[in-house]
């Protein structure tokens, strides 16, 4: 057995006891643009998962990507301490996922609804790259309703974001979704959460968006890394009548950009995290690097400050 996956196992073995140790720091790069993404497209992460899960899955999620998170909750069906999770009260099983999902959001609007602007949703298995999800919202504003993911097309007229995949919601989309409920306008009518979170949003005119890059690559994805970037898929597989954009097979399936992979083995959280904060081949310079919107970029580069002279006039400072 090689030394890698022996000291795994030994790893897993302890029940990741000290996973702290074993966190990944933060390149120490030129970060300043993501630097300040970060302070100003402020993401709140809420991870779906149970009881069963927060050994095997949840931590594995909590010591890798969800790091970049402006703020973290991970909600279960039972309140945890120790982890820690909320308890949203419900049962366990497929057929509670919307009402772990109603109530999450429901107790993000009324605990955190002023500590960001963007709301995602993500299931234990999935990984999620924030840096990049910030490039993407950074074109819109939280006042919009607006909601992004991997965009699906049926069972709604605008389509539904994959639950696997992840999605989030603009400040103004979560308000409307929980407002949907105080006015009954929007009803658990199925435990099909992805599907009845599209059709919540479509009732209460939250515009389901296009998360492709500048080139119309996807960054959503809802199944694993290998699965998009090496398979074939068979033309009866479900994939092909689900994706409201073209399917694309191959290593051009995915952006450079991606933002989310689904079924993300815990191990492997720990190597994509390694791949997308530290390993860089020597002297490459990167292929693609789309600007940030107009506003941002605005917003981004030039800082105001307002200096009084000793006459009483003013001199601003563009830095």
């Amino acid at each position: 057995m090689p030394a890698a996956i022996r000291a795994w196992k030994q790893f897993k073995a302890a029940q990741f006891r000290h996973v702290p140790n074993f966190s990944h720091t933060r390149h120490t790069g030129n970060t300043s643009v993501t630097d300040d993404l970060f302070r100003k497209v402020r993401v709140l992460c809420w991870i779906m998962t149970g009881p069963k899960n927060i050994e095997t899955k949840a931590k594995h999620v909590k010591y890798s990507w969800t790091r970049h998170c402006n703020v973290v909750l991970f909600m279960s069906s039972v309140k945890n301490e120790t982890f820690p999770t909320v308890g949203l009260g419900t049962k366990e099983g497929r057929d509670q996922l919307y009402w772990k999902t109603i109530r999450a959001f429901q107790y993000v609007h009324k605990h955190h609804f002023d500590q960001a602007e963007w709301f995602l949703k993500a299931d234990d298995d999935t990984y999620v790259v924030m840096d990049n999800l910030r490039w993407m919202l950074s074109k819109y504003t939280s006042d919009q309703p607006i909601y992004f993911g991997k965009r699906f097309k049926p069972f709604a007229r605008q389509g539904y974001m994959s639950g696997g995949a992840g999605y989030v919601l603009s400040k103004e989309g979560l308000k409307r979704f929980v407002d949907g409920f105080h006015t009954e306008d929007c009803k658990h009518t199925t435990h099909v959460e992805d599907v009845a979170i599209g059709q919540c949003m479509e009732k209460m005119g939250v515009i389901a968006g296009d998360s492709r890059d500048s080139i119309n690559r996807e960054t959503f994805h809802p199944l694993s890394p290998e699965t998009h970037l090496t398979y074939r898929y068979s033309k009866t597989y479900w994939y092909w009548s689900y994706s409201l954009y073209p399917v694309v097979e191959g290593p051009q399936c995915c952006s450079d950009l991606a933002i989310s992979f689904h079924y993300v083995e815990p191990v492997v959280m720990h190597m994509l995290e390694y791949f997308t904060y530290h390993l860089r081949p020597y002297g490459y310079k990167y292929r693609y690097q789309p600007p940030l919107s107009v506003h941002e970029q605005k917003k981004s580069t030039f800082t105001q400050k307002k200096h009084v002279k000793p006459n009483g006039t003013s001199l601003v400072i563009k830095k």
